[in-house]
């Protein structure tokens, strides 16, 4: 566990094929890729403490949801069963989503071993489009186990965000016309206090937004901030994606999965200058 440190930023890298632990664009899927510039193939670091010692959590950069198992039978062609992406909520979820991390004997590479005793493992040795990652039990080791951990520096400040989406207006010629359905889903939010959120039962505001543009989305929640706080200045904000009751904040500044009709997304606003948004840490992936 010695590689791994709270709230740090790291990316997993397959030791054998040199390809990287990867959140799939989904929200859901979990897979290999060769793309290391990106916020899918940076994780944060979560130190769980429990009485039987700490476990390490990762959950990604970002969409903030959790690596986690599944007991659902890997796809054709790999092995095991297959790792998701989860929410974090209470402990039926800590038990999938907490692993213990041991040295492999060569420098910075690591296996990772779930509590139910199954390993982490790459797929793709000799078919390489078979790219999903999975956890295998303890019989069948193998060095597509092993996983190098990268440490991620942090960035000043929060990175920009990626350009407006398109979403048509509803309707059935738009929807004929769209190659894929928009995706429709609940978003709850609150502004957070200067030094950090506060969570009471009646914080959340909710609105239903469809489509996936983080920047569409920005501009909708500082529309309504400005309207309550009755601001009149321009100002600057960061949304931090929260997985679940129990999951870490994470700030949001990529596309919205492109899964989750119906999903709610809980999210916490935070304002430029406070202590709270300052605080806040972003992953540079595009250092060396």
């Amino acid at each position: 566990m010695d590689q791994f440190h709270d709230r740090q930023h790291v990316r997993l890298r397959s030791r054998v094929l040199g390809t990287y632990l990867h959140a799939d664009h989904d929200g859901e899927r979990v897979s290999l890729s060769r793309r290391r510039d990106s916020l899918n193939a940076a994780w944060v670091v979560h130190i769980h403490q429990r009485g039987d010692g700490p476990y390490l959590l990762l959950h990604s950069a970002a969409y903030g949801r959790y690596l986690g198992t599944t007991f659902k039978p890997a796809a054709l062609g790999h092995h095991g069963c297959r790792t998701e992406q989860r929410d974090y909520n209470d402990e039926p979820d800590l038990m999938a989503v907490m692993w213990k991390a041991s040295e492999a004997g060569f420098d910075n590479v690591v296996l990772l071993r779930n509590v139910a005793g199954r390993y982490l493992r790459a797929n793709g040795r000799y078919l390489p489009w078979n790219t999903g990652v999975t956890v295998d039990n303890i019989g069948n080791i193998s060095a597509m186990m092993y996983w190098t951990v990268e440490d991620i520096p942090d960035r000043e400040g929060p990175p920009g965000l990626p350009g407006p989406i398109h979403t048509p207006s509803p309707g059935y010629h738009s929807l004929m016309l769209w190659r894929n359905p928009v995706v429709s889903r609940l978003i709850r939010f609150m502004l957070s206090d200067p030094h950090g959120p506060i969570y009471t039962q009646h914080c959340w505001t909710t609105l239903r937004f469809r489509g996936r543009s983080v920047f569409h989305l920005r501009d909708e929640l500082a529309r309504r901030i400005a309207f309550v706080l009755d601001e009149r200045q321009s100002f600057d904000l960061v949304m931090c994606v929260r997985a679940g009751r129990r999951g870490r904040l994470t700030p949001l500044v990529v596309d919205l999965p492109s899964s989750g009709y119906g999903e709610t997304l809980w999210i916490v606003v935070f304002m430029s200058g406070t202590p709270a948004y300052n605080a806040l840490r972003h992953p540079d992936v595009d250092a060396e």
